[in-house]
């Protein structure tokens, strides 16, 4: 299981690698297609389609409504037109249950715009970050404040961890390890900023602003982490899915990476000098 696991690993690092230097529409191709698999684990785990159904009424609304609101991301570049693609996607929800009643019950309706915000809204964040001027540097941080996060996190509470960050949703998970987790982040963060960014981004003091930015992001990874695990516990399932091997599904993998994503887009562009 470990050399699954660590392959897998090494081939999501190339994948991110060749995507993130690559940018524009390589990468939004890449994150349609996450963001359309990590919808339908979601839709499955919040019990709006069943085990190998592929296909339904809120199923294919989310599905049209992934490829337009990325359509709209990626070639329009206004952040009203994406918003008001998301509301289209919530009325189209409203018309599928209001015309098909009582077939669909609400709380599946609401599970299935749930899954729409949740993994393809915020994964866009990804691409959005990327675009900013400078953003092929900036676009890391994501992963710095989850990964990183995540890594530093696991040895730290292997290392330290006594006290219980969440004892009934993830007994495993410590204060230690939370706290170091955030440290390791913050270091990593800081170092990127120093050795590599600030040769770049003139007139600021990026390493102190990458600290700042990868401590707040450590800390909402966790939270995305135990979120995304809470659907787990609250479904009682183990996994999203079986596409990464040794890891589960996308949301099992990208857990973390969903809420920082936006995070850090909102960070960079309040802290940082958009040259």
């Amino acid at each position: 299981m470990f050399m699954t696991r660590l392959f897998s690993s090494a081939v999501l690092v190339i994948i991110a690698l060749a995507t993130l230097f690559q940018g524009s529409y390589l990468l939004a191709a890449i994150l349609l297609f996450i963001s359309l698999v990590a919808y339908y684990e979601l839709c499955r785990a919040c019990n709006v389609c069943v085990e190998g159904q592929r296909i339904n009424a809120p199923l294919t609304v989310g599905y049209a409504g992934i490829i337009c609101y990325y359509g709209a991301v990626v070639f329009t570049k206004d952040a009203v037109f994406q918003l008001l693609c998301i509301l289209f996607v919530l009325v189209a929800y409203m018309f599928v249950y209001v015309f098909s009643f009582p077939k669909y019950h609400a709380q599946e309706i609401m599970s299935a715009f749930f899954g729409f915000v949740y993994a393809p809204v915020m994964f866009s964040f990804i691409y959005l970050t990327r675009e900013l001027p400078n953003g092929v540097y900036i676009v890391w941080m994501i992963f710095v404040s989850s990964w990183i996060c995540d890594t530093c996190a696991y040895v730290s509470g292997m290392l330290f961890g006594k006290h219980k960050l969440a004892p009934k949703l993830s007994p495993k998970k410590s204060v230690e390890g939370a706290v170091g987790g955030i440290a390791g982040s913050a270091l990593v963060g800081g170092l990127y900023g120093h050795f590599i960014v600030e040769k770049v981004v003139e007139g600021q003091e990026i390493t102190w602003i990458f600290v700042i930015i990868s401590v707040v992001g450590a800390i909402i990874s966790q939270i995305g982490d135990l979120a995304a695990s809470a659907i787990k516990r609250n479904h009682e399932i183990k996994d999203y899915g079986h596409l990464i091997p040794g890891h589960g599904g996308i949301m099992d993998r990208f857990d973390s990476v969903i809420f920082t994503a936006p995070m850090i887009y909102a960070l960079a562009v309040l802290l940082i000098k958009q040259m």
